[in-house]
This record gives C-alpha cells, sequence and structure tokens, in this order.
C-alpha cells in the first residue's frame, strides 16, 4: 500500500475546554510528544484534536460534558479549533456549543468559517485514530466495549455506519420497550423488527468488511513494523451466515427469527438475536493466541498492531494518513516494544501526539520529535528535545 500524504494540525485553540479556560500552541513536528504528571491535562489537549474530525472524540463524551466546569457550576459553553496543512492546502476547522443561542447544548461544526455539510464533509477534511489506556481493559470486559471499539474502526472509513448502528439501536429499545409493557401490537412489533433486520444486518456486513481488509494489511505487517501479526475475528453468527447467504435473505431470516422469539425476549428483557450481540477478539498470529488469553503487554502490542494498520486504511481511503493519538502508549510496552513502535511511528507517514508521565520515555525520539512539557497552564517546549528541521 503506497504511503498516503501527511494531515498536519499546526495550531490549536480551546476555550473553556475541559480544564483549560483558554490554550493556544503551534506545532511544527510530524511526531509531537507531550510528558507531564497525571491530571495536569495531557488526554484533555488528545480529546480535543480527537473532535476536530467526526464523532464524539477518543473519550466518547457528549457535547453537554466536556465545557469547563467550576464551583459546582454546569458545563460551560465551549469551542476547539484546529488550523491544518493536507494535501489539498491549509484547511481550518471548529467545533463547539459556543455561539449557538438557539440551543447552547448542541455541538457544532465550522469547515474555513462555514458550517461543515455533513459528517462525512468532515471526514474528507480530517481524521484521528486514537490508542488510550481505558482500551487495556478490551479483552477483560463485556462485548460492548469490544463493540463500540469496533464500531468506531468502521465509523472512520463509513460515516454511514453509525446511522445504520443508531436505527438499530433505537428501533430495539421501541421493540423491547413493547415487549415489556406486554404490548403485542403485532404490526408496530413488526415494523420495528423490520428495522432492527435491515439496519443491523448493514451493520454487521460493514464490521465484516472492515475485518476482512483490516485482516489483510495485519496479516502482511507492511504497516506494523515489528509489532505482531494479528487477526480480527468477528464473533457474530450473523457476520458468518454473510459469507453464505445474501444479505436480503438474512434480513429475512432475521426478521423471522425476532418474531418467533418475541415471548422468550420479553421474559429475558432483550433481543436474543441482532447486530447488538456482535463481539469480536484479536488473535496473535505468531502465538496462535486470542487475545484474552495473552499477556497484558501482548494485548497492548495487538492494539497498537490494529491501531497502525487502521490508519494505513484510511490513509488509502482518504487520501491522506490520519492522526494518531497515543494516550499513555508506552505503558505495559517493555524496552524492545517500546523500540519498535517509535521505530514504526518515525516511518509512518502520519502526524502523531504521544503523552507519558515522564520525558525520559521519549529520550529516544531526541531529534525525531517536538517534546512539550505539560502544566496546568498549556505546554511549554523542553529545551533538551529542539524542534527537529524538516527533511
Amino acid at each position: 500500500m503506497t504511503p498516503a500524504p501527511t494531515l498536519r494540525l499546526t495550531r490549536l485553540r480551546l476555550t473553556d475546554f475541559r480544564s483549560y479556560p483558554s490554550f493556544e500552541q503551534r506545532f511544527e513536528g510530524r511526531i509531537v510528544a507531550i510528558a507531564g504528571p497525571n491530571g495536569v491535562g495531557k488526554t484533555n489537549l488528545l480529546e480535543a484534536i480527537s473532535l476536530l474530525g467526526p464523532g464524539r472524540g477518543l473519550r466518547g463524551a457528549r457535547a453537554t460534558e466536556i465545557g469547563r466546569r467550576g464551583g459546582g457550576e454546569a458545563s460551560r459553553p465551549w469551542a476547539a479549533f484546529g488550523a491544518f496543512e493536507g494535501p489539498d492546502g491549509p484547511t481550518e476547522i471548529g467545533t463547539g456549543t459556543i455561539g449557538d443561542a438557539a440551543d447552547p447544548t448542541r455541538r457544532r461544526y465550522l469547515v474555513d468559517g462555514e458550517p461543515a455539510k455533513s459528517q462525512a464533509d468532515l471526514a474528507g477534511r480530517a481524521a484521528a485514530v486514537w490508542l488510550t489506556p481505558q482500551m487495556d481493559r478490551l479483552f477483560q470486559e463485556g462485548a460492548s466495549g469490544r463493540r463500540r471499539f469496533l464500531d468506531r474502526l468502521v465509523w472512520a472509513l463509513d460515516p454511514g455506519h453509525a446511522r445504520e448502528v443508531a436505527a438499530h439501536d433505537t428501533a430495539m429499545a421501541g421493540r423491547n420497550r413493547l415487549l415489556g409493557e406486554g404490548r403485542r401490537d403485532a404490526s408496530w412489533l413488526a415494523a420495528l423488527e423490520d428495522a432492527m433486520a435491515r439496519h443491523g444486518i448493514a451493520a454487521i456486513a460493514a464490521r465484516r468488511s472492515l475485518a476482512q481488509r483490516l485482516n489483510l494489511l495485519l496479516a502482511a505487517g507492511t504497516a506494523t513494523g515489528a509489532f505482531p501479526a494479528a487477526r480480527l475475528d468477528l464473533v457474530c453468527p450473523l457476520a458468518a451466515a454473510l459469507d453464505e447467504t445474501p444479505a436480503l435473505a438474512l434480513e429475512d431470516r432475521l426478521r423471522a427469527d425476532l418474531a418467533a422469539s418475541r415471548a422468550r425476549d420479553a421474559a429475558a428483557g432483550g433481543a436474543a438475536h441482532g447486530a447488538h450481540r456482535t463481539d469480536m477478539d484479536l488473535v496473535h498470529l505468531p502465538k496462535g493466541l486470542e487475545a484474552a488469553l495473552c499477556s497484558t503487554g501482548e494485548q497492548k502490542a495487538l492494539l497498537v498492531s490494529v491501531v497502525l494498520a487502521h490508519a494505513a486504511l484510511i490513509g488509502a481511503a482518504r487520501g491522506f494518513a490520519p492522526l494518531l493519538l497515543l494516550d499513555e502508549v508506552a505503558a505495559h510496552l517493555d524496552l524492545a516494544r517500546r523500540q519498535a513502535l517509535y521505530a514504526a511511528l518515525a516511518q509512518s507517514p502520519a502526524q502523531v501526539f504521544l503523552t507519558g508521565t515522564e520525558a525520559d520515555i521519549f529520550s529516544p525520539l531526541q531529534g525525531v520529535a517536538e517534546v512539550f512539557a505539560a502544566t496546568p497552564e498549556g505546554l511549554d517546549p523542553m529545551p533538551n528535545y529542539p524542534v527537529p528541521q524538516p527533511a
């Protein structure tokens, strides 16, 4: 796969965002490392960058949860602005709740000063993928977390996927409510089950397509450097059925299964069939082990492989390499894997933002990365890490 051109964030400005009353910083490096103690606001900066693309960012927060608070007051209106350099020239993207007098809780997007027409329009200008410490628990927690992780991977390449998942979940919630209330209106239930089938199979097909495309890159190892070859498996009977059954026929089967299981689902309080049952696993191919059986460090290495391969897929699809946001990524990585990570990042066309609690962990990046010390007020350049000169 030919490396994609780079998207660069050159300036970030925040107003009443999380812990920052105001913040502004210019970035010159392709690799930007931010060191500082816990609680100083490093992750807040990565979250702000993630919100300059489509979606709810790396924390999945609602717009009303992001504004700065103080003294028990409600979340304030907030804004985040980024100036980018990309293959098509400079772009400015803004988002936040400031400036909407009619609904100060609604998040807006501006692209080059004009309202964004759609999430797809935004995705064509900026994209980011991330790895956070919360993902370290992905294989110890329930299927819902892994499904959200999978759906974020799909959404980055297919913005319409979010609508399919939301439509399925809305129909399912309506069906659960009717069944829970003992209301067996056959036509109403049939309409909701039709929506679950149509949107659910579309969502599952998109997940299956993403897994197939990602697995080709993961097996080849061209995007993941020295990190282990991996395979993403969907744990989903409906996804497996798509190997042999056309999607329309599978929709019909799911409608029939939902209609037949109404009594059982009413007693259980939820649907036994549907897109909400999808789970995923990663397999460490050199060892032939599922991620749940791997060590914590091996699980982290598998996730790094997935993030690097996913970034390469986005680069091929969008025409530019997305930003890589790696929060405390060195945690659980031994020295060899840390060196492998830095080598992979040095070869990647993507602009990378790394955080860590100690600056020493970034010492192998001296002369390669632009390194800052994080403070509650902002970022201070570290004198021992001069800004790398462009090649």
